[in-house]
């Protein structure tokens, strides 16, 4: 799992090796060990950018969530696909830990895991795959040994 750092400045706070463990644990229901993931770090104004590119949504956002994988994949295990990106807002990380009283680190690593979830085709539109999704996160954050932030 690659983590690629596109910030201007350091963030004392980030973690490398939490943020690919917290992808990996989230992967590893699934079979997948997180090889050819990456995790881009981004500030707002990049990850709108994104947001409007490819969701027609020009505002920030925590991750987007980019499945590389192709539909000739469908019948590969998942360790040997193509695999996929997450583009992660440091700065709304840092806001949001401000507000919820917790560390930014947690609130990225939160992000990873909800990212890596809707790569393995987790969804959270609607209240009932939302639950899912949140009983998904809390069992990551339970093997991770973390507070769960919600």
């Amino acid at each position: 799992m690659e983590i690629d750092l596109r910030l201007p400045g350091a963030r004392a706070w980030i973690d490398v090796a939490a943020l690919q463990r917290a992808g990996m644990v989230a992967l590893d229901d699934a079979g997948w060990s997180g090889e050819g993931l990456s995790i881009a770090l981004v500030t707002d104004a990049e990850i709108a950018a994104l947001h409007a590119a490819y969701l027609d949504d020009p505002t920030e956002t925590d991750v987007i969530t980019f499945d590389l994988r192709d539909e000739s994949e469908a019948g590969v295990p998942l360790e040997a696909r193509t695999g996929g990106e997450l583009v992660i807002s440091v700065d709304t990380a840092e806001r949001c830990a401000r507000e919820r009283g917790h560390d930014p680190l947690l609130e990225a690593q939160l992000y990873v895991v909800h990212g890596a979830l809707h790569l393995l085709g987790e969804d959270d539109h609607d209240d009932g795959d939302r639950r899912r999704m949140r009983a998904r996160e809390r069992a990551v954050f339970e093997r991770l040994g973390l507070p769960y932030p919600f």
